[in-house]
């Protein structure tokens, strides 16, 4: 239930403040660095609860590159489509029905949308996935690295597909508005491209690699064990 409270909490706060800025007014890369800031300051406080996810499709990336049981999706995945919902519907009643809540919709065509929210979302998944599961990565600044790597991708991606790379981001606004206009982008995009690159970096990780390829799997999850969702960093 701590995990659950963190994930719904963090991506309350993810949708609150990073939707928020689009809902009040602020130019492009104002609310691309309040998407960034948001997600960096809720890892690193909630981070050491429930390693900080927000985001489907990282927790079904983690469980891919088998850092997390996909028991603990289904739960991580409800708290946080709750908590966009909730940060969205928060939104709505203090704003007013006309306020815009940051529905992601295409800028172009339905193929480039997708595209794109695949390749940013794959791009965070690395990101994420190297500073929280890799001994070798440095760990100090991986709120700052993930937070960035938010921020750079909405500065880019944001007039092309919105740069969700977020279902449940996507989600919250979209179920408060009523807009569920090609939410399927939304979905498919950041969750494709989150296992993408969990596969990569299964192949890119420094470890020490056994030179049997029938033990190489064993002898590397001995020595690098999964952690709980609690010891990641997000």
């Amino acid at each position: 239930m701590r995990a659950f409270a963190a994930e719904f909490i963090g991506t309350f706060f993810l949708v609150f403040v990073g939707c928020g800025a689009i809902a009040t007014g602020l130019d492009r890369t104002s609310t691309a660095l309040a998407f960034g800031l948001v997600v960096a300051v809720m890892v690193y406080a909630l981070g050491h609860i429930s390693g900080a996810h927000f985001n489907p499709a990282v927790s079904i990336g983690f469980a891919v590159g088998r850092h997390l049981p996909w028991a603990t999706v289904a739960t991580y995945s409800v708290a946080q489509i709750a908590g966009a919902v909730a940060g969205a519907a928060v939104l709505r009643l203090t704003l007013g029905s006309d306020a815009d809540l940051g529905v992601t919709r295409p800028s172009g065509t339905i193929e480039q949308a997708l595209v794109w929210e695949g390749l940013l979302s794959f791009a965070l998944m690395l990101v994420i996935t190297a500073v929280a599961t890799d001994t070798h990565a440095v760990r100090e600044g991986a709120a700052l690295a993930i937070g960035g790597t938010v921020a750079v991708a909405s500065l880019v991606g944001g007039p092309i597909s919105g740069a969700s790379m977020n279902p449940a981001r996507s989600l919250g606004p979209a179920l408060v508005s009523g807009d569920l206009d090609s939410i399927w982008v939304y979905i498919i995009g950041p969750v494709v491209g989150a296992i993408a690159a969990a596969w990569v970096y299964r192949l890119l990780r420094v470890e020490a690699r056994s030179a049997d390829p029938i033990t190489r799997d064993f002898d590397r999850d001995r020595a690098c064990p999964p952690p709980t969702p609690g010891d990641e960093a997000t």
